[in-house]
């Protein structure tokens, strides 16, 4: 079934490329094309199989166009394993930078390791007995070590592990594998500057609404207007209320940045004693710059969060621990409490703390295919088994083969469990497809 996909902007071309290389992919089914055809000015049509998108402007049009005919692609492996693919974006993402290889610069750099190892050569190493635990490794071992090195092991990014060595996706699959997870990329470091990205957006609208009205540019009804959008964005539940389910970025982020402006303007001794570097320096607006510019949420808060701020929101911390009956206000908003709370606050926005660390760490793909997956759990939090094994089914769609996560306790080593999918029920479909694959070619 074709997909007629009109453009006008040649640069979203690119964007295009993602999902089938401007060419013909073909599933198990029946084969899908996509065309790429400049149209005329206007906007997002549907048509039944035919999709168009036009207008220079239609950015949003393009993206849902795409999502859609992704959707349909899909659908050539099974619903379920659509959703698994997006289930699993939060294991997508890489958490530090890679450098891309040049071959210039690997030349070099392995010129200066090799001249390195001359100047620091000693033969005198050689004579010194070996110690008891360094015993050569066995051949299991050995083979162990290689199967990582070549597969580049442990690999903290699942989804760009299984694109690069699923036995069993096709290649308009791991393109779409590839399209997910360079979004989730994407949206990686924004998660990490929520309560930023928040307070900014509504102390600037605040502050400018603000002077406009002062200047008289806008009356009193346009005020009162702005005010309760203002106050249902920043509204907070308290802790025993049913509506509580945290701290609303909005409301932090605002609080935090306006306390940062009196704190330049108008500080107290309290705020001398803990924020000396800005205190009373009467330039808030720079010294908000460089806090956007500079700092994500739990750098922000840890650096920012003021014992006034602290007490003007009544926060507190509580104590969770497995060998408790109940749940304990182990810190308060008091002058013992301040460090502690913030502290635990900051640390709540840390993704590194609050995601899991699930990581590849072997398989063999010339034996059985096996999937060895890692979950190093932090203070002793484990998964929640539904949701633990209903991604593990997701993972052993993708990859073709059996997959087992093992929980180990970071600061011990010590495994605390271990979950393992089991092969997938056979459909009729699935039957029906093996007999006519079965079927002579003539």
């Amino acid at each position: 079934q074709p997909f007629n996909l009109g453009i006008v902007d040649r640069a979203q071309l690119r964007l295009v490329e993602e999902v089938v290389d401007l060419g013909f992919v073909t599933t198990e089914d029946e084969a899908f094309a996509i065309q790429v055809e400049p149209v005329g000015h206007g906007t997002a049509v549907s048509d039944g199989n035919v999709v168009r998108l036009e207008g220079a402007g239609a950015a949003h049009g393009i993206v849902a166009g795409l999502e859609k005919i992704c959707r349909r692609l899909l659908a050539g492996i099974d619903e379920v394993g659509q959703r698994g693919v997006h289930r699993l974006d939060i294991l997508s993402g890489f958490r530090y930078r890679r450098r891309k290889p040049h071959l210039e610069d690997e030349q070099r750099r392995q010129r200066e390791r090799m001249e390195h190892a001359e100047r620091t050569f000693n033969d005198l190493w050689r004579t010194v007995p070996k110690g008891q635990d360094s015993a050569e490794p066995s051949e299991e071992e050995r083979e162990l070590i290689e199967r990582k090195r070549q597969l580049k092991l442990p690999e903290e990014n699942l989804l760009y592990f299984i694109e690069k060595n699923s036995p069993t996706l096709n290649n308009w699959e791991r393109e779409l594998l590839r399209i997910v997870r360079n979004i989730a990329q994407y949206f990686y470091p924004q998660k990490q500057t929520k309560v930023m990205n928040e307070g900014c957006a509504t102390f600037v609208h605040h502050h400018i609404i603000n002077a406009l009205y002062e200047k008289g540019l806008i009356d009193e009804g346009s005020m009162l207007e702005f005010n309760h959008m203002h106050a249902n964005v920043l509204f907070q539940p308290d802790f025993d209320d049913p509506r509580f389910s945290g701290l609303n970025p909005y409301a932090l982020g605002f609080a935090m940045m306006e306390d940062i402006k009196r704190i330049c303007s108008e500080p107290t001794e309290e705020d001398r004693t803990w924020f000396p570097e800005i205190a009373g320096n009467g330039d808030w607006r720079g010294t908000l710059r460089h806090a956007w510019e500079n700092y994500r949420d739990e750098s922000f808060i840890q650096q920012f969060l003021s014992p006034h701020l602290i007490r003007k929101l009544r926060l507190f911390a509580l104590s969770d621990k497995e060998k408790d009956a109940h749940y304990l206000v182990s810190d308060i908003h008091d002058e013992r409490g301040f460090r502690a709370v913030r502290e635990k606050l900051a640390r709540s926005y840390d993704i590194g703390y609050v995601e899991p660390n699930i990581q590849c760490v072997d398989v063999d793909l010339l034996g059985d295919r096996h999937l060895q997956l890692q979950h190093t759990m932090h203070d002793g939090i484990p998964l929640a088994e539904k949701s633990r094994d209903a991604v593990l089914n997701d993972i052993r769609r993708l990859w073709g083969y059996e997959v087992t996560l093992t929980g180990i306790d970071g600061a011990t080593d010590k495994v605390l469990y271990e979950a393992s999918t089991t092969a997938p029920e056979e459909t009729d479909k699935d039957k029906e497809k093996a007999k006519a694959k079965a079927k002579p070619a003539f």
